[in-house]
């Protein structure tokens, strides 16, 4: 199944072998506990409304692979602050930001080296996004 990050009708394809690797330990409940002077506790407990982090990596050092002019355009799109994308992944569609605040937006490495950068050579590249 493909993943697609699409920002103004401009659909950007991304490897489907991507890993969602917080998608588990993610929880929708927020908490709050505060003692309060006496030595009561006091604990605070709703729903979370938005916020949700996705972080799309290779599960390994040897898939999905992206071309620099895949990783480029990632790096054009983080570069704008509050950019909103749409991610659609397994045929569900997110509304998200880049992650900037948890480390680099958009993290990437050759899977080899070259001097001379080309578009079709290929990284491993991990994407921090935010749900909003």
């Amino acid at each position: 199944m493909s993943i697609t990050l699409t920002h103004a009708g401009t659909p950007l394809v991304l490897h489907p072998d991507l890993y969602w690797s917080d998608e588990i330990s993610w929880a929708p409940v927020e908490q709050s506990a505060q003692r309060t002077i006496t030595g009561a506790l006091i604990v605070s407990t709703a729903l979370r409304v938005a916020g949700r982090p996705i972080t799309l990596q290779p599960p390994d050092d040897q898939s999905a692979w992206m071309t620099r002019a895949v990783l480029d355009q990632l790096r054009a799109w983080a570069a704008v602050p509050g950019r909103q994308m749409t991610l659609n992944l397994r045929g569900q569609a997110y509304e998200t930001v880049f992650r900037h605040h948890d480390g680099a937006a958009v993290e990437a490495e050759p899977v080899v080296f070259f001097s001379d950068v080309q578009a079709n050579d290929l990284y491993r590249v991990t994407l921090r996004l935010l749900e909003i």
